[in-house]
């Protein structure tokens, strides 16, 4: 959404992943989602008198690579307990890393050329899941509420961005190519759905030119892409409207509202004096060894934007097609590159494998390329393409596609009978041809599923459009 003329959004996010470690970050419970509601928990992860936490080494691992991905500086870190009550928080403090933070000074490049900078990725504990039982499930019209301390001690890794992004759209880019980095890394599973990455949106809104940053507001738990565009740009407006009407922006918590579509006020937004960090006194500083440093970065697997480049360079694509993106985020570009490496055309593949069915592990490799291979050769239409695609998915992804089709009565359409049928169409809208000769081009969908139509499927899209190219150009 474009904001009203004059004015700039300022955004920066804080994305919270849970680490993929089999157990919680200080103690040996269980980090699973969907266990029966406070059965993964124990003394350490409930703060009981006597307790003492015991850091796990497989969460600092995971909480590098993320480091190493985002191109961050590692360094010695320190953990300090923020203060703060609320129900879900069984210490009434969470562990964090404050000050010295194990990651520093990154970035995140995005398939649209832009950067984002990251200015640091720390370690935490999450807290515990409030469930607020009546009415809408909001606090504010519950009869009463239930906390579910299961999740209370998973790691985390919170990721805070610059103020650095300048639109909604960015926003979600950013938060997208996050996802496929963390997944890509193990370290993460992504999960938005399952409240396994979530992210907070510090919103500000100012004049264009303005070199002063604006009051913010951070949108808290926006758990979906799409309520992340929504919020922020809601957000703005809201901000923008305050201004103009000569108000001011309270430095504030806010929550959005998905079925509202609009931010709603929490609390005055704390600063770092209202948490009352000290050091954590039962654990030692976390610095982890130059050679323990060099091992996580050598090990990172390929990372989203080689992916799309490996993709791109082999079809012979721009590296900014949105197939290119998607195939790579929904990590469909090794089974396309191996379809390829089988015979089959490049760019049909992709657009098959996006665009269609979720052919990954539903549709071999073999079968996958035989069928683009018969669509690239005009054996198979587009459309007749798919249908082969969904009876192989069907039939557990293993079959011969030129048997399928054979079976199915699918047979490329003749250039004479494909001709006739243009020509019939073409007949039977003569006002509609004497526009697209006229030259509004928007009529040519209608012609092409008109004949598609007329000729059941059968018809090639492709051949459609260059005969009645051809016949405008003829007069």
């Amino acid at each position: 959404m474009a904001l009203p003329e004059g004015w700039e959004l300022v955004c920066g996010l804080e994305v919270h992943c849970e680490l993929r470690t089999a157990t919680k970050l200080f103690c040996s419970c269980a980090n699973e989602f969907g266990s029966e509601p406070n059965t993964n928990v124990c003394p350490v992860c409930l703060g009981l008198p006597g307790s003492l936490p015991v850091l796990n080494e497989q969460a600092v691992e995971l909480a590098m690579r993320i480091g190493a991905a985002l191109d961050c500086d590692i360094l010695r870190s320190t953990f300090h307990r923020k203060n703060y009550f609320y129900p879900d928080m069984p210490k009434d403090y969470q562990i964090s890393q404050y000050d010295e933070p194990i990651n520093v000074l990154g970035h995140l490049d995005l398939p649209d050329g832009s950067t984002v900078g990251v200015e640091r990725a720390h370690i935490e504990e999450d807290t515990g899941k409030s469930q607020h039982v009546g009415g809408s499930g909001r606090i504010s019209d519950a009869t009463h509420s239930l906390v579910d301390y299961n999740r209370a001690g998973v790691p985390l890794v919170e990721i805070v961005s610059g103020p650095d992004i300048r639109s909604a759209d960015q926003a979600r880019a950013y938060v997208a190519e996050l996802r496929s980095i963390v997944v890509a890394t193990g370290a993460s599973d992504g999960k938005m759905e399952e409240g396994s990455m979530r992210v907070d949106a510090n919103v500000s809104v100012r004049r264009v030119g303005d070199p002063h940053l604006g009051t913010r507001c951070e949108v808290k738990n926006l758990n979906s892409l799409r309520s992340l565009v929504r919020a922020i740009d809601h957000e703005a407006s809201r901000q923008i409207a305050v201004l103009k009407d000569g108000g001011a922006i309270v430095l504030e918590t806010r929550h959005w509202d998905e079925g509202a579509g609009r931010t709603r006020a929490g609390r005055r937004k704390e600063e770092a004096d209202d948490y009352r960090y000290f050091p954590e006194p039962d654990l030692v500083p976390l610095d982890p060894s130059p050679e323990w440093i060099a091992s996580v970065r050598a090990a990172l697997p390929p990372l989203p934007a080689a992916r799309r480049q490996t993709l791109a360079e082999t079809i012979g694509v721009d590296e900014t097609l949105e197939a290119v993106i998607t195939a790579v985020g929904r990590d469909l570009d090794r089974f396309v590159l191996d379809a390829v490496a089988a015979g089959a055309d490049g760019k049909v593949a992709l657009s098959r494998a996006v665009n269609d069915i979720p052919v990954d592990g539903q549709v071999a490799v073999g079968a996958f390329a035989a069928t683009v291979s018969m669509e690239a050769a005009g054996a198979l239409t587009a459309t007749q393409a798919k249908k082969v695609l969904e009876e192989l998915a069907a039939a557990g992804g293993e079959g011969d596609p030129a048997a399928i089709a054979a079976g199915l009565g699918f047979q490329a359409l003749g250039e004479d009978s494909l001709a006739r049928a243009v020509d019939e169409v073409i007949a039977a809208r003569p006002k509609d041809w004497a526009d697209y000769v006229g030259g509004n081009d928007k009529v040519a969908g209608m012609f092409v599923g008109q004949v598609m139509k007329s000729t059941k499927g059968q018809a090639d899209g492709k051949a459609v459009t260059r005969i009645l190219n051809e016949r405008r150009a003829a007069g």
